[in-house]
């Protein structure tokens, strides 16, 4: 096994593939906001450690669920404390793991989970375990419920919506939005952010469309490619599109039709001052889709392809939400910017976005601040040993 790296070390249990993003994004805001802390991820035994790319910290297959190597496993990475998200519970680790002391939080289980064939069999062995858990985040009542039933105390029962990736942007100087805004002067504009070059035909064709019924209208293309950025100003040239080339310093005038743009910071700026975005890496296989959360957190509604399989649990909570909607082709998506760039007509969608991502952040507030208060106890109990 690796070497512990020094100083605290958070041990995350990972079940399920699905909740792996969400869990990342939860372990980057813990370290930003704990100096010091490492992170150990843990998966299930019947995969590889290469397939589970993380920012940062260590990962390891979790060892056989036998007391001996549940012993060597806590012994070499002596955990501060432990996340265990979701079901796989393995009574003889987390068994030696309450023995040591260990403070230990399971979070995004649902009944399913907790009704497995094999925890059917040993209904008793199934409240052992999860008595071993200091607090248990149930993913609905129902599961709450049966939690209670099974002889759970009901002051470690909570009930707390599955953890989701959140939203974090950084700010952008007051003075150069208040700029590029005032050279707007109130034209109705749309981005297309990550746009990848067989994406380019459909996302023009998109914009000759909305500029046929709305005359003043500009499109801001992101490129996911900087070295596409040149071929695409050519293309517009030969399409008769005016464009601004933004990272050439070229300001933006009333005469611009198209925006082109290749740095990914400057999105933080486009996601401002647009009011409706085309997420692209969308439209066409291959690219899988772009996280969209930056982009609904700054105020923007949100319009995707069908090819988003890497962020398709988010894209789904915000198309359920009300705060996007999916298209097909270059068609559908100039129908779309046409009806949405109309007066106030995103802004339904901008404030549906805005809810669901202040809900997402609210949530992971709360864990990382129960994880912290986990940890802050556990220093001081060692402190005065």
């Amino acid at each position: 096994m690796p070497t512990r790296p020094e100083g605290e070390l958070l041990w995350i249990h990972v079940n399920n593939r699905n909740r792996f993003p969400a869990l990342c994004d939860l372990a980057q805001r813990l370290t930003t906001v704990r100096p010091g802390l490492s992170l150990l991820f843990t998966i299930p035994a019947d995969t590889r450690t290469d397939d589970w790319q993380i920012p940062s910290g260590l990962v390891s297959v979790l060892p056989e669920d036998h007391p001996v190597a549940a012993r060597r496993f806590l012994n070499h990475w002596t955990p501060d404390m432990c996340l265990w998200s979701g079901g796989g519970l393995q009574p003889n680790l987390i068994d030696e793991a309450e023995q040591t002391g260990l403070p230990m939080l399971l979070i995004d289980v649902t009944e399913r989970d907790l009704t497995t064939r094999r925890h059917r069999w040993l209904p008793d062995l199934t409240r052992t375990v999860l008595d071993c858990f200091e607090v248990i985040l149930a993913s609905d009542e129902a599961t709450a419920r049966h939690l209670r039933r099974s002889g759970i105390a009901a002051t470690k029962v909570r009930v707390a919506q599955p953890l989701q990736v959140s939203a974090n942007p950084a700010p952008w100087p007051e003075d150069e939005l208040a700029t590029v805004n005032a050279a707007l002067g109130g034209r109705p504009v749309w981005l297309s952010a990550w746009t990848q070059a067989k994406e380019f035909i459909s996302v023009l064709t998109a914009h000759r469309f909305a500029l046929r019924l709305l005359h003043r209208a500009l499109l801001i293309v992101h490129v996911a490619d900087r070295d596409e950025a040149a071929p695409l100003r050519e293309r517009l040239e030969r399409m008769d599109l005016r464009c601004t080339d933004w990272d050439n310093g070229t300001t933006i005038d009333d005469h611009a039709q198209v925006v082109i743009s290749a740095d990914p910071e400057d999105l933080g700026l486009w996601y401002r001052v647009s009011p409706l975005t085309f997420m692209g890496s969308s439209l066409e296989p291959g690219a899988g889709g772009r996280d969209p959360l930056t982009a609904v957190a700054l105020g923007s509604a949100l319009l995707y392809g069908p090819n988003v399989r890497n962020h398709i649990d988010t894209y789904v909570r915000l198309a359920s939400a009300g705060a996007a909607r999916s298209v097909r082709d270059a068609e559908a998506l100039g129908s779309e910017v046409v009806h949405l760039l109309a007066p106030d007509a995103a802004a339904a969608m901008a404030l549906a976005g805005w809810q669901a991502v202040t809900e997402t952040a609210h949530l992971t507030d709360q864990l990382i601040e129960l994880v912290q208060d986990l940890l802050d106890r556990e220093r001081a109990e060692h402190a005065h040993t």
